[in-house]
């Protein structure tokens, strides 16, 4: 097992990474001394692969169980839904001493998050992510969030969870587009934070493909290790250090929301925002060949996109405008000069973005 602490002081928390890891999540939970009620949830699909094993853990710790279901995917990031289960806390009897139980993708965690977060003014909360994007990424930092119509995430708070239960296992049950997607994430990690990171990905990139038990438990500890390393420096997104964690995602977010959420994946959206913000960085001279080529090999390396194909570039810069790390209207990027390096760069000419993201379509019809 390894076990990575994210020191927060009083909201600090552990990350457990370990093959079999769900068979543990009520042992692990009871040692935190927290109220007799848990809540599990979870959607659907998930429930009939993975439910079981978590609920029996639960009910083996002692702990009153109380199951609930929410829909597949981002639909269930909606208002009405956490409206649903605020209502059943209600109904259970549960109070800040309870705990909610996410057992899911980044939707999942993202609603569930939401909901304990504001439930009583914050009950606790924990993370067992099902999916490769939410164990090196969206489980890991407090962010919960439900969708505006307008914006992705757009409605949330910061929420750290109580405990990160990550079985490295569970992803060999994910189709092959969505583990694929959840390698945008773990790339991006070497890219802006470590490049002895960048290079064992790179190396291992067939192996990882191939979903080798030993190699996903290694790659996602690190990913995981890189994350919490910045969440314990900016835990709130208060300095330009958090923002490391968003590189791709200024552009990546923008042609999802341009898009309407329909034609990409999470992880394949942010594989182009990498690839369209490296090339930022070049056009901006800030970056050169050395630093930009190896990033877009490596994502098609791994099977994720390069090239956007036709999009509506007004569409997309209109989106960047709701971002949430905009100040005064500025959207910043974070860009890497060099790989296991990144800056924070500010009025980014729109002529710029505009050149590239129709590099990107253009390369796509060639």
């Amino acid at each position: 097992m390894t076990d990575i602490p994210v020191n927060l002081g009083s909201r600090a928390y552990r990350i457990l990474v370990a093959s079999g890891a769900l068979g543990t999540v009520g042992a692990e939970l009871a040692k935190l001394r927290v109220g007799r009620k848990a809540v599990l949830i979870t959607d659907p699909a998930i429930d009939r692969l993975h439910g079981e094993p978590v609920a029996r853990s639960l009910s083996g710790a002692g702990f009153d169980l109380i199951r609930l279901s929410v829909p597949e995917g981002e639909q269930a990031k909606v208002l009405e839904t956490a409206r649903e289960l605020w209502d059943r806390l209600l109904d259970e009897g549960c109070d800040r001493s309870s705990t909610v139980v996410a057992l899911g993708g980044g939707a999942v965690g993202d609603l569930s998050g939401f909901v304990a977060a504001t439930y009583m003014r914050g009950m606790n909360f924990v993370q067992v992510p099902t999916t490769l994007l939410a164990q090196v990424d969206a489980s890991i930092g407090g962010k919960t969030a439900i969708d505006h119509p307008r914006a992705k995430n757009l409605i949330g708070a910061f929420h750290q969870p109580r405990l990160v239960i990550v079985d490295p296992a569970v992803v060999r049950t994910l189709p092959e587009r969505e583990f694929r997607s959840g390698l945008a994430e773990v790339v991006k990690h070497g890219i802006v934070l470590e490049r002895a990171y960048f290079d064992e990905v790179e190396r291992d990139a067939g192996r990882l493909l191939g979903r080798e038990l030993a190699v996903l438990e290694r790659i996602i500890g690190g990913s995981c290790r890189l994350k919490a390393a910045v969440i314990e420096r900016d835990p709130e997104e208060k300095s330009d250090l958090r923002f490391a964690l968003n590189y791709g995602h200024t552009v990546g977010h923008a042609l999802e929301a341009a898009t309407g959420f329909t034609r990409w994946t999470h992880g394949e959206a942010v594989a182009l925002g990498i690839v369209a913000e490296a090339r930022l960085a070049r056009r901006l001279k800030l970056a050169d060949d050395a630093t930009v080529d190896p990033q877009e090999r490596l994502l098609a390396a791994l099977g994720l996109p390069v090239r956007t194909g036709a999009v509506d570039v007004d569409a997309v810069l209109g989106a960047m405008t709701h971002d949430k790390k905009a100040r005064d209207g500025r959207v910043p990027f974070v860009l890497s000069p060099r790989l296991g390096e990144f800056r924070v760069v500010r009025d980014v000419p729109p002529g710029d973005i505009r050149a590239v993201l129709h590099e990107l379509a253009a390369e796509a019809r060639a």
